[in-house]
């Protein structure tokens, strides 16, 4: 019998330890895939009545994150709409009987995909543009969105990405500059989140689907929409975290992950580097880069996270660590100050050393009970993570457990933060904040 899935499916991230400050956060999770910045400016205390700069309705239903590139802000959204007579979503069979996933909702109805732009510094929406209008090929979770990828912006253009209904191209003016459609991906009735990934003039996305027959990962030219490279990925069933790229030792690889295998690629040709074998469980949280290491985790139906050495020496095993325990289902690691931070989806945190995987702590547990779909971000030397009701529990960075603080914006949060031009900018279920 196939699992039921959660949240998981809308809402996995990717991590690292690349710290950066500056005006852009052009992708999921930053700079690096890092969710880390170095900027010193950023608040640290707020609440529904202080340090929001300002406050903005966004219509329909969304758990991408915003992007930022200097003044401009991006943010997807999904409105539904009536039921369309007579269309039926995808229908998924296992061991050859029907099969739905009880929390599947919404394939029947007309939707309406939007890309918005607002000026960061103002909160004022500039343009919205529909990208597709119309029926959906599958059913998304109940908790989910169709709007869940984060779309990438290289600072000229932005991609946006909602998985069937195809990848979308806009200049910073809201003209369309192009449009394709991948393929149809069947999403176990319970819709994606994998976020496109921009390298060298290339949009990338890993695009594997339910039964694993017709998994591919496809890079397009970022300047024409037309692809460059496709390569299948055979016996690779649905995962729903973003690939990250590493330069490590000076040879670019993206790194992605499935149930079955972690591979890597040369982002520039999508030829396969090496291989290892998956995790057996649902890989929703996205590959963390920590130095020459790539960490692999995964919650469910097992606990475990690996980490495999990008390039390892002459006699080295590719496996550097492995630990089984901690793992959450949904939020991705974090790799800050040398060490790397597991959260289970009630926000369980275990702490181990980032090189060894030597266990720091674990058990910390935050103040009040919580479910959380964001993953963390850090900065100032501690963590920020925020689960559904909103509020963002500020967690002491190191190999001791300690809660600093508490900070809410006051509706439920779902979508990880950006961090740019000394701001934090969160995308609510009902309002996009940014917090100064």
């Amino acid at each position: 019998m196939r699992p039921v899935l959660s949240l998981a499916l809308v809402v996995a991230l990717a991590g690292g330890v690349v710290l950066v400050a500056g005006p852009n956060w052009a992708q999921w999770r930053g700079p690096g895939s890092a969710g880390v910045s170095d900027d010193a400016a950023l608040p640290t205390v707020w609440s529904p009545a202080s340090h929001v700069a300002w406050k903005t309705a966004i219509p329909g239903r969304s758990h991408s994150s915003p992007i930022v590139w200097g003044d401009r802000l991006f943010v997807t959204t999904a409105i539904e709409g009536a039921v369309i007579p007579g269309h039926v979503p995808l229908k998924h069979f296992d061991s050859g009987q029907e099969w739905r996933s009880p929390d599947a909702v919404a394939g029947d109805l007309l939707h309406t995909f939007q890309v918005l732009a607002l000026d960061a510094p103002t909160g004022n929406i500039l343009w919205t543009r529909t990208a597709y209008e119309g029926p959906v090929y599958d059913d998304r979770h109940r908790k989910g969105s169709y709007a869940a990828p984060t779309p990438v912006t290289d600072g000229a253009r932005v991609y946006a990405y909602f998985g069937s209904e195809g990848l979308y191209a806009f200049n910073f003016d809201g003209t369309l500059a192009w449009k394709t459609t991948l393929g149809k991906i069947a999403t176990m009735s319970v819709g994606l989140s994998t976020s496109p990934v921009l390298f060298d003039g290339l949009v990338i996305i890993q695009a594997d689907e339910d039964s694993g027959t017709s998994s591919f990962i496809s890079a397009v030219d970022a300047a024409t929409g037309k692809e460059r490279w496709r390569v299948a990925r055979p016996g690779m069933s649905i995962s729903w975290g973003t690939p990250v790229v590493s330069t490590a030792g000076g040879r670019a690889q993206l790194v992605t992950a499935a149930n079955e295998r972690i591979v890597s690629y040369d982002p520039r040709t999508g030829r396969e580097l090496w291989r290892e074998v998956g995790l057996d469980s649902n890989a929703v949280p996205s590959p963390v880069l920590a130095g020459d290491l790539v960490i692999i985790a995964a919650g469910s139906p097992t606990k475990k996270a690996v980490a495999l050495r990008l390039n390892p020496g002459p006699g080295e095993s590719r496996r550097a660590w492995e630990y089984s325990k901690g793992v959450g289902y949904v939020p991705s690691p974090i790799a800050y100050g040398g060490y790397v931070y597991l959260s289970t989806d009630s926000g369980i945190l275990t702490c181990l050393d980032a090189k060894t995987g030597v266990l720091q702590y674990e058990g910390g547990r935050p103040p009040v009970p919580a479910t959380f779909s964001s993953s963390p971000v850090a900065f100032g030397g501690h963590l920020y993570m925020t689960s559904e009701d909103g509020e963002t529990f500020v967690i002491a960075a190191g190999p001791k457990h300690e809660i600093v603080r508490t900070n809410s914006v006051g509706e439920p949060v779902y979508a990880s933060f950006a961090l740019a031009n000394r701001t934090i900018y969160v995308r609510g279920a009902q309002h996009l904040f940014a917090l100064r």
